[in-house]
């Protein structure tokens, strides 16, 4: 009796986790082709239960096996055809959905999610849920246009870009027209984003773009057109390089006036030399007459380039004491003939 009753204070933490521990998860899903999608798998963790294992498992048509595994030893992706495409969440507890990207039509198919837990006991237990996927083509759907800014109405210069945007089943092409005289349109961009670095009076129209996958009949989508309008002042605004230039050639300017103020400064100032050296000069000829010579000196007759402007300042200054050496020659010879006349 005793043996029973302790069986049952130990079975019975297992069988409350195993009543109340379950996984949820959808019975059936559908995926869009070449898009993405996650297959729900979620659990209430339970206090003393950890999670051992995780595996799912696919059953196609006509083959099946292991997709994912998470262990003690990491996460493992089994199958070749999975790899690179699926992933379940880490630091999520009780988040266990698979996520498959780039779905193809070869992965429809059942999927099984199953979880083992370890009780404190080392007790395991299992729960499993399988979920069925069904993959499809869907065509592009009529696209909308998205603008960066609110209105469609701009000042020129301004910058702004049109994005056309359609669902449906991976890859979409886009073409971006322009309506033209007489209904004609005029292919503008094979993107899915129009866009203007600096607008002008003359983008100012209606435009409208297209949308296409490869599913089906390859049914081209026609958005509606919109009206651009650009008008008004554009704004002046200076390049950076184009500022560069203008700092350097003001900068050029000013120091050619400096150059030139000091160029025109410099010969006045020799002009007021040769003034003064004139004076010099003169008196020094004054001091020749005095001596009483009767020949008019030669420091007098040889300073007929007073107006003019100096050359050379030391050729002028050679001149100068030339003058006045002849003077006083001429005064020692004036004096030493007086004296032989008395």
């Amino acid at each position: 009796m005793g043996m029973l009753v302790r069986a049952a204070v130990l079975l019975s933490p297992l069988l409350f986790c195993n009543a109340f521990l379950n996984l949820t998860g959808p019975s059936e899903l559908e995926g869009v082709w070449k898009g993405s999608t996650i297959l729900p798998c979620a659990y209430v963790p339970v206090k003393d239960l950890v999670q051992q294992t995780l595996t799912w498992t696919v059953v196609h048509d006509q083959s099946s096996g292991t997709i994912f595994r998470r262990d003690d030893s990491g996460d493992h992706v089994l199958l070749s055809e999975y790899r690179g495409r699926v992933s379940v969440l880490k630091d999520a507890p009780g988040n266990v959905s698979l996520h498959i990207l780039n779905l193809e039509i070869s992965d429809r198919g059942t999927y099984t999610c199953q979880v083992t837990w370890k009780a404190s006991n080392n007790t395991l237990i299992a729960k499993e849920i399988t979920t069925k996927v069904d993959v499809v083509k869907v065509a592009a759907t009529k696209p909308v246009i998205r603008a960066s800014e609110p209105g469609l109405t701009f000042a020129p210069g301004a910058r702004t870009s049109l994005t056309c945007v359609a669902s449906g089943s991976p890859p979409i092409s886009y073409r971006w027209f322009r309506s033209g005289p007489g209904g004609e349109a005029l292919l503008l961009s094979s993107q899915a984003k129009l866009a203007w670095d600096s607008l002008q009076p003359s983008d100012t129209g209606t435009y409208f773009c297209e949308a296409e996958n490869r599913v089906g009949a390859r049914a081209v989508q026609q958005s509606d057109a919109v009206e651009l309008t650009v008008r008004g002042t554009q704004g002046t605004r200076l390049s950076l390089p184009l500022v560069i230039l203008i700092a350097v050639v003001c900068s050029a300017v000013v120091f050619l006036l400096v150059f030139i103020i000091i160029c025109i400064r410099k010969p006045k100032e020799v002009q007021v030399y040769e003034v003064k050296d004139h004076n010099l000069r003169a008196a020094a000829s004054s001091r020749c007459e005095s001596a009483g010579h009767y020949e008019e000196p030669i420091c007098s007759t040889e300073n007929n380039y007073v107006m003019e402007h100096m050359v050379n300042k030391r050729s002028q200054e050679i001149s100068t004491e030339k003058n006045e050496y002849d003077c006083v020659g001429n005064t020692q010879e004036s004096v030493y003939e007086v004296g032989d006349t008395a």
